[in-house]
């Protein structure tokens, strides 16, 4: 089984969605806790919750990255918490060496576009400004560089005439929520994690 530390930096809706796919029989998994690199994300306050420990990881002096010693906190919250799994749910932090050997091949990411189109920020306007026809979501494993590490699932949203970055990142994220409990469960099927 899959025992999952989830990291977010903001609302915590793909969080939601794995937490109620594995409530409701769909994803054979359990989170052990959810980490947060900012105090007040509502990812923390939706774990409270759910039950599940909601845990603030501060990470200065480091803005853009989880390093240093807010790494190897992060590692040791993950083993206290008998966790064997990472998934990356809207985490606004480059992830470095340290966490990536300590789980190697156990760090999955999502991100807005169809990967390998469109890495980084802004995907959904790098979209729009590409004009491209469609776009989405891809659920990959994480590896040293950005966006780039080997794709688990995509899915796919049109871009429309009059599209707006909200109202394309709103159907991103509709597909998200299916993507990534869809990519966990496959990993979930393959041979068990070991610590």
């Amino acid at each position: 089984m899959l025992n999952i530390a989830i990291f977010g930096s903001g609302s915590g809706s793909n969080y939601q969605a794995i937490a109620e796919a594995i409530e409701s029989g769909t994803l054979n998994a359990r989170i052990v806790c959810v980490i947060s690199d900012s105090k007040d994300a509502f990812i923390l306050e939706r774990a409270r919750r759910l039950g599940h420990p909601a845990i603030h990881l501060d990470c200065a002096p480091f803005k853009t990255k989880l390093d240093g010693e807010a790494e190897t906190r992060a590692i040791e919250i993950i083993r206290a918490h008998g966790g064997n799994f990472i998934v990356l749910a809207g985490f606004m932090r480059i992830i470095k060496s340290g966490l990536l050997n300590a789980f190697a091949g156990r760090v999955v990411n999502i991100h807005p576009s169809l990967l390998p189109n469109f890495p980084g920020l802004e995907a959904g306007q790098q979209a729009l400004n590409a004009g491209a026809s469609k776009t989405g979501c891809t659920v990959h494993f994480v590896d040293d560089g950005i966006d780039t590490g080997p794709i688990i699932v995509q899915r796919t949203v049109p871009v429309l005439p009059d599209d707006t970055e909200e109202s394309l990142m709103n159907r991103i994220h509709i597909e998200e929520h299916i993507a990534y409990s869809t990519a966990l469960q496959q990993i979930a099927s393959r041979e068990p994690c070991a610590v």
